[in-house]
This record gives C-alpha cells, structure tokens and sequence, in this order.
C-alpha cells in the first residue's frame, strides 16, 4: 500500500520498532541527566521496541558508547552533521532558481520572524532537497544562485561584518540541513517517533513525520532554544562589530549571532507546530513552550521520576550532617562549576573540615574542565575540592551531607530526586524546576515545607555562607529539611508514576 504525504508518495514501511528515539548530543554516547533519563524510559517499558536515532556532531567525537543498551533497542543509527572527509573540489554549476527562492524566504524569517506558515515553507524547501534534488550541498557550496544569495543578503544586512565570517556562518548554518536530508533513507522505519530536544533533533523528527505520516511526540526537559541562547551568548568564534549600522535584528547582538538565535528560533517553533503531543517536565516550562509557539492544549506536564526504593537504604543518617558538599554534574560551563569551586573558598573559611566532591566527567569540554582545576589551584583549596569523575551514585549519596546545584539552565534535574530519595536536602540556582522542587509547586506541595533553599545565579557568596554554611551548620535544620525531601519525592516523583504515563501516551500514538 501507498501513503501520500503531499511531498512524495512513498512505500508504506515495514515498521522496525515501535519508537525511534531521536537523541541530539546525549544518549546512549554521553552521560548525563537526560541520557539518564532515556535509559530508564528504555528499560521501565520492556513491553515497547525501540530504535535509538543519535545526532551528532562529528563521528570521531562518538567512538564508545557510554551506556549498555537495554535488550528492548533493536537498532541504533547514527547521523552526523559535521563530515570528517574532505570536501571534493568544487565543481561550478548554475543552481536552480526557485529552490533559492525558498532559502530566500526561510531567511526573510529569520530576519523579521513573521512568516505566517512554516510548515508550507518547510514543505517547499524538502520538495527542492528531497524530492526534486534541486538543492544540494555541492550546489550550495559552488552554484551561481547560491553565490547570489549570500552576496546580496551580505550587503544588505550584515556589512559591518567581514565577509568570510558571513559566508562561514551561513555555510555553518546550513550544512547540518544537508546532512539530515542525506541521512533520511537510513532513518529507522518506526509506528511512531520521539524527539527529546527540539533542535535539530526536533527538525529530524518533523522531517521524518512529514516524509511518513507517523505520529511525532517531543519531550522537553529544557528548553533548547534558551539553552542554545546561553552558548551564543558566550561562544567566542563569531566574530562581530559594534552594529553601527543598524542592521542587527537585535539590540544586545550583531546580526550574526542573532541570525543564529534566529534560525535556531524557527526550527523550535516548526517542531512546537507539528509535535502532538509536547511535554513538559514543569508547569514553568510548559509555559515557556506556549510563549514560543505551542498551542497551550497540545502541552501536557509529565515530571520526571526516579527508583525510590534503590535509594532506601541510605536514607538512615546520623543526626550530624557531615561536611561534605557534592556537586554531581558534568563540568560544563551551563553547570557554573566555577561559582560553585568559589563558594567553596567562603565555606572553607568557616568550615574548614568541609569537602567538596564534584562527581561528573571532564571529557565533553576539557578547556573548561582544565580552567575549573586551575581555579583550585589558584584558591589553594586542592585539599577540599576532590574530583571524584563517574562513580556509584548510591556510593556517593552515602557519605555527603548536601547536594548543591549551581547551574545557570536546569529543566527538571535527577540529581535533586536522587538526592531527595537518598535523604538529602538541596542548595540550588534559580532555574528550571529547582525552586518547584525545593519550594513546592501545588499547595499540597507547598505545605510539605522547604527541601533546601533557592540561591541567585552566580552567586558565589549567597551559596555558602547564607545557605550551605547555615545549612550544615544547623542539625536541627539539617534535619528538617531532608524530611521535607523524602516526602516530597515519595508523593510525587515515584518512577512508577513517569511509566504509567508514558506507557498512556505510547500506546495512544501507536494506536494511530
């Protein structure tokens, strides 16, 4: 039987799993809180075939997987946005003229951000890369058409910049698209797919939904857009002028930072546009997903979950919390690990029997790993700061006295469920869900009373002396606060309760 999608009329596939998970940066090659996430998605439903779709950025940054894939995953493929190989030599050729017409109107979009359907203007761009094979890489990269576009959108809205840090911007910008329709004849045949990012995660999961017409459900656990603002905001490659100019589509950046912010604005809101449904960890992020473009019935809140009862055992402690803070991340510049190694100058003055054990691997950034050692050396305090890299939570949770988060983006961190289940209270920054889990989000939620206490971003001073000094310091408190975090946890958080949920919404797109 045939399926008509209003691009290609394709073979109906012989379905390989029942859900193709598609991953940008995380599982199974990274560890981190979603990849954890995902694995216990995986495993807790061993009734469903999965298919792991990765995305990343250059194939010899993923040599070795980092989790054992549960039995239920029955096929992993990999796409890459970066080529390792060396670009052939160019050969010229004329482009075609109406597929740069719609590259023309995808970048009026990122300029004025008020094109009133993205859908039909993805539907145009995957005829030219897809189906009519009009627009290609080696036509992007040597045609006149393309020559043309980025010359005259040069002049008249980014001169101020150079012109070799436009034409690379843009080349960087749409090489990745490329890829992904290159890749999308090897994607794994599923009854339905499964974003866990928007990004181009998302944008893969609309292609794939448009090409088939399968049902496409995303999971946000942060909000990517935002994230992706924090590293443009940050990120040293673009090279950028003052916009005297006026063209800047935005006060606080040069055009080409915001023609980024841009670009990744509209594959967000083209993935909001076509997920159904869309879920959220929090009420906070739901809302954030309707401000930039999800219609407010598609969004439901399913919060994450963990195995209470793995952690049972720990939760007998002494009445005396011990001195020791863990920090249980990646060192990574969106964890702030920086302000974090600088409290701990200020605890030390106070409590200088304290530790710190930041427990979390160095590999995913190691400029910023080997700043972050070299922060402790320069405060002397290699003595109290001891790098524990990947090791047995359970182990861990054993022997601290308080976990602290100093993150400047969070959605809903496991850490904090883990430590609550684990008996431990929890310093956290203002973000994602971390004052919900801390405070309480419902009313019932609310008079359980606090778990930890809320601190600023980057304040170091704020996060030791007046809450993890006065924490620890205060038995009575000590106590009173892990209390509140183990019934927290054990209302709400249970992992069976993020099973049943997702075993509801699977079986209902499967039964499409």
């Amino acid at each position: 039987m045939d399926m008509t999608t209003g691009l290609v009329t394709v073979k109906e596939p012989l379905f390989e799993a029942d859900i193709c998970l598609i991953l940008e940066g995380t599982y199974p090659y990274v560890r981190g809180g979603v990849s954890s996430w995902v694995h216990q998605i995986i495993s807790g439903l061993p009734e469903l075939s999965f298919a792991l779709l990765f995305i990343g950025d250059k194939s010899s940054n993923y040599k070795e997987l980092s989790y054992t894939l549960p039995s239920n995953v029955i096929k992993l493929t990999a796409v890459f946005l970066v080529s390792d190989e060396d670009i052939p030599n160019p050969k010229q050729c004329p482009g075609n003229p109406d597929a740069y017409k719609t590259i023309r109107k995808l970048h009026k979009h990122f300029r004025d951000f008020n094109s009133p359907d993205l859908n039909t203007l993805l539907n145009d761009l995957m005829m030219h890369l897809h189906e009519l094979h009009t627009l290609d890489f080696s036509s992007f990269l040597y045609s006149r058409e393309s020559w043309t576009f980025i010359t005259d959108n040069y002049d008249k809205f980014s001169s101020d910049a150079s012109f070799l840090d436009y034409f690379w911007t843009i080349r960087a910008m749409h090489g990745p698209l490329f890829a992904l329709i290159a890749s999308l004849s090897t994607a794994p045949k599923a009854r339905m797919y499964h974003s866990i990012s928007t990004g181009y995660a998302g944008l893969y999961g609309v292609m794939l939904q448009t090409l088939y017409q399968r049902p496409y459900m995303l999971t946000e656990h942060g909000i990517y857009t935002k994230k992706r603002k924090i590293d443009l905001a940050q990120i040293d490659w673009i090279n950028e002028l003052d916009d005297v100019y006026g063209t800047s589509l935005d006060k606080d950046f040069s055009y080409l930072r915001q023609l980024w912010i841009r670009f990744f604005e509209t594959i967000g809101r083209l993935t909001y546009q076509t997920a159904k449904p869309i879920l959220a960890i929090t009420e906070g992020n739901r809302q954030r997903q309707i401000l930039d473009g999800a219609v407010a019935n598609n969004v439901t809140v399913v919060p994450n979950g963990v195995d209470i009862k793995r952690f049972y055992a720990l939760r007998e402690r002494p009445p005396i919390p011990p001195p020791i803070i863990g920090f249980i991340g990646r060192v990574v510049p969106i964890k702030d690990v920086k302000t974090f190694i600088r409290a701990m100058r200020n605890i030390c003055s106070q409590l200088p029997l304290a530790e710190a054990w930041i427990v979390g691997g160095e590999e995913e950034d190691p400029k910023y790993a080997q700043e972050c050692r070299d922060l402790v050396s320069s405060l002397n305090l290699e003595d109290n700061i001891i790098y524990k890299g990947f090791c047995n939570i359970n182990e861990v949770m054993a022997d601290i006295g308080v976990i602290v988060l100093s993150s400047i983006s969070e959605g809903l961190p496991l850490v904090i469920l883990e430590a609550y289940a684990s008996g431990l209270p929890v310093i956290a920054t203002d973000v994602g869900a971390c004052r919900e889990l801390i405070e309480g989000g419902s009313p019932e939620d609310k008079a359980i009373g606090l778990s930890g206490a809320v601190v600023p971003i980057a304040a170091p001073k704020a996060l030791a002396a007046d809450e993890i000094v006065a924490l620890l310091g205060n038995p009575q408190k000590w106590q009173s606060t892990r209390e509140a975090a183990m019934r927290r946890v054990d209302t709400y958080f249970d992992q069976d309760f993020l099973y049943d949920n997702y075993r509801r919404l699977y079986q209902t797109s499967l039964a499409l």
